[in-house]
């Protein structure tokens, strides 16, 4: 017994045992507070075990600055305490005393680092900008004996992917002699992260093959990843692995199945396994509410969050998310921004995950600069923020901006891939091969070349921007390629106007095991159209029924009738139409009246533009084809009728351009444009060039041309086309030589088509025309088309 001098109050001295109980159950902040004061009292202030676990709980409830005070006034703090608080600062977002004082454990005590050590400040080091640091401990790691150590390993792995460092993180982990189950989560859920899908569905397998002990928390884990590929067959085999092992039960379990029945569009299995739930969590109602979303049914998904709000429970930024209705957005205006205004009463638009869906769903409906007013008012933009504006500044036309918008993000965040193939669509889109190929640098630079979507949108940006050999080279490089790789490709070569090579490789692609999408034989059929392979096309076609059970789409028609029309079998061709088994839509009509000008079959020409007015009345490009068509047929009365009615309903036709890219500079033309800096010396080139031609044979095709104008200025609108000019331009801003590429945004005409023929053979330059339709190779006086465009 013990007695103070204050009064004749006694207490009895507690032990260590005690206290350590009585941390161990403290459930506030308060608790630790009153515990700590007796544990002074007691005289227990400089026990080394109790103030360890002191720390820990202190650390646990987020008061790590009273952690530290307590940790510098411990005499003689021990490598556990180290650890400890290291970790402590970890948990706790503070990355740079975690750093610190690891750096002093190494150089201000005689204590050495052991795998724990290095496993916490690991950790720690995931939350600096740079992955500098991290790199520094996982090479002290390494020196000092624990490079193998699983704590470690798992530390360094996990590390590596929060960086998008993914060929390091494999690395690591295929270098580690044992791995458990911790280590195999890691790497499964690193993947995930990544958006690499299908590597963590092969590691889980390999880990099942294996024999490696799996646990719940890996089933939740790679759920995930066959949601997102919309893997059913994937999807169940977990789910039967789960009732085998008696996880099927677990809610994060029977919640990643909510999320992949949901995602895979089986919405009732969604519902049914969510009603298995007992007391479903916030989790749980959030994949419910974002599987109503993603599947269609809005008003489930208002009514849930509805359901939510009454219960008193509160919702969180994944609640906000799952409810905004980005993929199917379309007639939902008002919904959104009923919700936008929702978030910002909750506070909930400042999470940047919430104002990235607004701003995806805001660029979905074409809202462009609502999407851009909410992505400017995000303080903190994250890198997802960035890619949603990207992005819709992309899917919405805005490349420019899309680019601009990519030049800035490159001061503020680090790209990723989603945005290196955002950015790449847009360079693709614009023609932007200076960009496309430095965008391709700083890949290489961010090992991201093994990224199948990356290397599928070079492909593709690479096609698009005239470089098939390149384009080629990269899918060769390929080790793993999926079908939107091979669609890229087969698709380069159409657009070239390779059908062969086309051809080629898609019975590559049927050979190697892979099977076709919808998208495969859309390509190819295109690939036949712009070849003239009617033949091949037929039988490309049957076999996509017949053989492959596909229903074809509204393109796949336009596309028959495209190879049928182009070859001159327009009665065909209607024949084709008029058995469609559904009423055939403005893309089918609109490649017969494409087919119809190339023939001059002005009777077929009426049929099929009588049946695209009523489909879509207010697309002028019918109006000047068919107007164009009686032109050529030399009827000019009817086409001035038609012109009249586009006078009158104020139907306004998109303005020809012409896009040039010298050195890392694009310049755009328009017809008879004088606004170049350079424009008289293009002008005086373009005279030169059109008196050779003439010496050469060229004749002016004006036979399109407006016909109540005099034949000499006919000859005089057509040779200020847009193309001409920026052709010249590109003849004299370039060494000789130098292949020369251009990019028009309406189809080619025909006087311009046979003008850089001439052009091509009397400067000998390669000329790389893209318009509207496909690429056109001139060389020495032939075009790769072969004049069959």
């Amino acid at each position: 017994m013990i007695c103070t001098n204050i009064g004749t109050a006694c207490y009895t001295p507690r032990g260590r045992n005690f206290f350590l109980d009585l941390l161990n159950k403290a459930t506030t902040l308060s608790q630790l507070y009153q515990t700590h004061a007796q544990i002074i009292l007691h005289g227990l202030h400089h026990d080394l075990s109790t103030l360890t676990k002191l720390t820990h709980k202190l650390s646990d409830f987020k008061a790590i600055h009273h952690a530290r005070l307590l940790f510098l006034s411990t005499q003689k703090p021990d490598l556990f305490l180290f650890n400890v608080l290291i970790k402590g600062f970890s948990t706790n977002h503070s990355p740079s005393s975690a750093v610190s004082l690891y750096t002093h454990l190494r150089t201000r005590t005689n204590l050495k680092p052991d795998n724990f050590t290095y496993a916490f400040a690991i950790s720690a080091a995931s939350g600096f900008e740079s992955e500098k640091f991290g790199l520094l401990l996982h090479a002290n790691a390494v020196v000092d004996g624990f490079g193998f150590s699983l704590f470690v390993g798992s530390a360094v792995v996990d590390f590596y992917f929060k960086f998008s460092r993914i060929e390091m993180a494999r690395k690591v982990f295929d270098l580690m002699p044992e791995r458990d189950t911790v280590l195999w989560n890691t790497m499964v859920s690193g993947l995930v992260r990544n958006c690499c899908f299908g590597d963590s569905i092969e590691v889980f397998q390999d880990m099942v093959k294996g024999g490696v002990k799996f646990d719940s928390t890996t089933l939740a884990t790679v759920l995930p990843a066959a949601a997102e590929l919309q893997d059913l067959g994937v999807g169940m085999g977990i789910q039967c692995l789960a009732l085998k092992l008696g996880y099927d039960c677990d809610e994060y379990v029977t919640t990643g199945l909510v999320s992949l029945y949901s995602k895979c569009g089986e919405i009732n299995t969604a519902r049914w396994l969510f009603r298995q739930i007992d007391r479903p969590d916030l989790i749980a109602c959030n994949a419910m509410i974002s599987g109503y979303t993603c599947n269609g049914e809005t008003e489930s998904s208002v009514r849930l969050f509805g359901e939510l709000l009454a219960s008193g429970q509160k919702v969180n930024s994944s609640t906000l998310v799952g409810l905004i209705p980005v993929f199917s957005p379309f007639g939902h205006l008002q919904l959104s921004c009923c919700i936008h205004g929702f978030c910002v009463k909750c506070g909930g638009v400042s999470h940047a995950s919430v104002s990235t869906a607004l701003t995806t769903v805001y660029s979905r409906l074409n809202e462009i600069e609502s999407a851009r007013l909410l992505f400017d008012e995000t303080p903190e933009k994250s890198l997802a923020s960035w890619n949603a504006m990207i992005s819709g500044y992309t899917q919405n036309g805005f490349t420019e901006m899309a680019i601009s918008l990519f030049r800035e993000m490159m001061f503020e965040v680090h790209p990723n891939p989603v945005t290196i193939t955002s950015i790449l669509s847009a360079c693709a889109q614009l023609g932007a091969l200076s960009l496309g190929k430095w965008v391709h640098g700083l890949i290489k630079s961010e090992n991201l070349e093994s990224n199948i979507y990356v290397s599928t949108a070079l492909i593709d940006m690479y096609a698009k921007c005239g470089s098939i050999v390149e384009a080629r080279q990269l899918f060769d490089l390929m080790t793993d390629k999926n079908v939107v790789t091979w669609n890229a490709m087969i698709s380069a070569y159409g657009l070239h106007g390779h059908g062969n090579e086309a051809l080629k490789l898609f019975n590559e692609m049927l050979h190697s095991g892979l099977p076709p999408s919808n998208v495969t034989f859309l390509s190819v059929l295109y690939a036949c159209s712009h070849a003239g392979l009617v033949r091949k096309g037929n039988e490309i076609f049957h076999s996509m029924v017949h053989d492959y059970g596909f229903q074809p789409l509204p393109e796949h028609y336009a596309c028959m009738v495209d190879i049928l029309g182009r070859a001159g079998k327009l009665n065909e061709a209607l024949k084709f139409i008029e058995k469609m088994p559904g009423e055939p839509g403005p893309a089918v009509w609109g490649a017969l009246l494409g087919a119809c000008m190339i023939h001059k079959d002005t009777n077929l020409a009426r049929v099929a533009s009588e049946r695209l007015f009523e489909l879509d009345p207010e697309n002028v490009g019918y109006h000047v084809l068919l107007s164009n068509i009686y032109s050529a047929d030399r009827n000019f009365l009817k086409a001035a009728s038609v012109r009249q009615v586009v006078k009158k309903r104020k139907l306004s036709k998109t303005p020809g351009c012409t896009l040039i890219e010298v050195g890392e500079t694009p310049h755009v033309f328009t017809s008879g444009d004088w606004s170049h800096p350079q424009a008289t010396a293009i002008y005086k080139m373009l005279e030169k060039l059109t008196g050779k031609m003439r010496e050469a044979g060229f004749q002016s095709e004006t036979v399109t041309a407006l016909h109540d104008v005099e034949e000499e200025e006919k000859e005089l609108m057509v040779k200020v086309h847009s193309e001409k000019l920026a052709i010249c331009f590109g003849l004299i801003a370039t060494e000789p030589g130098t292949e020369i590429r251009i990019i028009k945004n309406l189809r080619v005409c025909l006087d311009c088509h046979n003008a850089t023929k001439f052009i091509s053979k009397i400067t000998e330059r390669v000329i790389v025309v893209r318009d509207a339709n496909r690429f056109h190779h001139f060389k020495d006086g032939v075009c790769s088309c072969g004049d069959y465009w």
